[in-house]
């Protein structure tokens, strides 16, 4: 009797001693001030303590891996010093001064960040600078941040034809390939690969013909996930690249939405469309303080719903030019980072468009796959938005105007149409692949490379390549 009340006595003196153990445990405030920082060392040790309590929740364990791993990212994406950046400035303005650089690295023109007590450059801050800045960019003899010359030229001639020709689609044989290297995955071992598909619900996408895969067994997502792929499974070889792909035909058509503007309906906000499309959603789509004097400088006293689109539209296009962009998922909230920075890629101002958009009372929601435009295939993110009594309409915050075109229609284009040059697969952010995947994703808001995984880990970016070949016929 005596032992087993000693026993229990000592459990319950364990107890006790684990609560208070807990209770000294780094809270997630302050690992999150620790990672703000810049002081990654010091938050992975404090994120590998705070893991030992055992009465964290599946979720917030995964959270605190996860911020590991981000912090492994953004550390990857600013992998250059300063002499390197220094060095490719000169190129181009041999007599830059330190006074330039530090207001440069003030107004974060030339994207830098403190990591573990030394100043760290993101990978093309110094190409970006040039984009950004537009005192730097005058040193940049035919600096165009924004898209090629060849694409400005092809879209000025090919737009006002789109607008008369809606009818007539573009037809292209797609071949996609991802490749993970040798020795990534462990002999022996399942490779699991998701690949980029077109959606077979996109109005503009017609007659879908798969003609071959790479596997003989494979799983198309169905079109209710926002994420549309193609699954594909392989064993690892010793010394050989495990190779997936498709080939694939379909027929793509010009959108474009001819309306008055002093004609749309009023919404009816009690919709489910018009309640869940101007609302906020998940990290990214926040009506923060900066978003709603962001909305009142755009949009001012302006109520009609596409005056308001176009009115987004030019300040955004006039105030944030196109810059290579960190991996999403190293950023907490997209469209605050491109207002702190003043610059974003495609879908950096594609998602502080929607958010504008939203918070003005505009129905708004992604898009994105890839820009197929001959000479100029890339990866590509936009918006639509919702029009009472017209439905959804296409709007390319990053295209932008047409310069060049020869009318104000064709001009103004991508408030209202998308080229039929796409391949659409997405519509959503932040979305499930099928079937689930079980580690981090490395793209955690868009799908447009692919995800890879085996039962061990995520092979992040770097670890495998992909490639688009486009066939026009």
């Amino acid at each position: 009797m005596k032992r087993f009340l000693s026993i229990v006595l000592i459990s319950a003196l364990l107890s006790a001693c684990g609560d208070s153990i807990s209770r000294l445990l780094p809270t997630s405030e302050q690992i999150d001030k620790t990672v703000e920082a810049g002081n990654f060392d010091e938050a992975r040790k404090m994120i590998r303590l705070a893991l030992t309590n055992d009465t964290l929740t599946p979720s917030e364990r995964w959270s605190l891996s996860f911020e590991i791993e981000r912090m492994d990212r953004i550390e990857r994406d600013f992998s250059q010093e300063d002499t390197t950046v220094l060095n490719y400035i000169r190129k181009f303005h041999p007599d830059v001064t330190s006074e330039e650089i530090k207001a440069w690295e003030g107004s974060n023109a030339l994207e830098n960040m403190v990591i573990n007590g030394k100043r760290m450059y993101f990978h093309s801050a110094g190409r970006n600078l040039f984009r950004i800045d537009s005192v730097a960019g005058k040193y940049y003899e035919g600096a165009n941040g924004r898209q090629s010359d060849s694409l400005d030229r092809f879209l000025a001639r090919y737009i006002p034809q789109a607008i008369n020709s809606i009818g007539k689609p573009v037809r292209m044989k797609i071949k996609y390939t991802l490749s993970v290297k040798p020795d990534e995955v462990p002999a022996g071992e399942v490779v699991r690969v998701w690949m980029p598909y077109p959606r077979t619900d996109a109005a503009s996408h017609r007659d879908i013909k798969l003609i071959k895969t790479t596997q003989p067994e494979y799983v198309i997502a169905p079109d209710t996930y926002s994420h549309k792929s193609i699954y594909m499974e392989g064993v690892a070889k010793a010394g050989e690249p495990t190779v997936f792909g498709y080939e694939l035909s379909y027929s793509s058509y010009n959108q474009y939405f001819t309306f008055n503007p002093g004609e749309l309906a009023d919404y009816n906000r009690e919709s489910e469309v018009y309640k869940r499309f101007t609302s906020e959603s998940g990290d990214h789509i926040k009506f923060s303080d900066n978003i709603r004097r962001a909305v009142e400088e755009a949009v001012g006293d302006e109520t009609n719903p596409y005056m308001k689109v176009k009115k987004i539209f030019t300040w955004i296009n006039a105030n944030f030019p196109w810059a290579s962009a960190r991996e999403y998922s190293t950023i907490r909230n997209i469209p605050e980072y491109v207002l702190a920075n003043r610059h974003g890629d495609c879908g950096q101002v594609s998602l502080l468009f929607i958010t504008m958009a939203r918070c003005a009372g505009i129905p708004a929601k992604w898009e994105s796959g890839w820009m197929m435009h001959p000479g100029n295939k890339n990866l590509h993110d936009w918006a639509e938005v919702y029009y009472e009594g017209i439905g959804w309409v296409p709007v390319d915050q990053s295209f932008g105007r047409v310069f060049g075109a020869p009318d104000e229609e064709s001009h103004w284009f991508f408030t209202r149409g998308l080229d039929a040059y796409r391949m659409i697969v997405n519509e959503d952010i932040a979305s499930p692949l099928f079937p689930a995947k079980i580690h981090p994703r490395s793209e955690t808001v868009d799908f447009q490379r692919g995800e890879v995984e085996w039962r061990g880990e995520n092979l992040y970016f770097g670890r495998w390549r992909y490639k688009m070949d486009i066939e026009y016929q």
